[in-house]
């Protein structure tokens, strides 16, 4: 039992990490490192909006990369609302639906 209590025997002798500790561990890991935003251009924008008006005006499916600090995210669908007070749009893809704001969107194709 002494053994255990000198120098740093007592946190040696419990290596056992919990789950929720570990998961909380990664999220402090992956939050550390952050991408940053991406500058996008006018032309650009002009881009991401004619693509955003096509899908709204005639149907069309559009793809969209959308910003997020630690992974990749695209979401594919249908504009449905765009609401130029709040700066979103209302995408439906299948019986699902995001609103999605201006400042999210990296880039729009259809």
């Amino acid at each position: 039992m002494a053994k255990k209590l000198e120098g740093n025997g007592l946190f040696e002798s419990s290596r056992m990490m919990l789950p929720e500790h570990r998961e909380a561990y990664n999220r402090q890991f992956v939050t550390k490192n952050p991408r940053p935003r991406p500058v996008i251009d006018e032309q650009e924008w002009q881009q991401i909006g004619e693509a955003l008006r096509e899908s709204f005006e005639e149907h069309a499916r559009v793809d969209i990369q959308l910003y997020d600090p630690h992974e990749e995210k695209g979401l594919s669908g249908f504009v449905t609302v765009i609401n130029m007070y709040l700066q979103e749009i209302k995408l439906r893809s299948g019986d699902d639906w995001d609103w999605i704001k201006f400042e999210d969107i990296i880039s729009a194709h259809t």
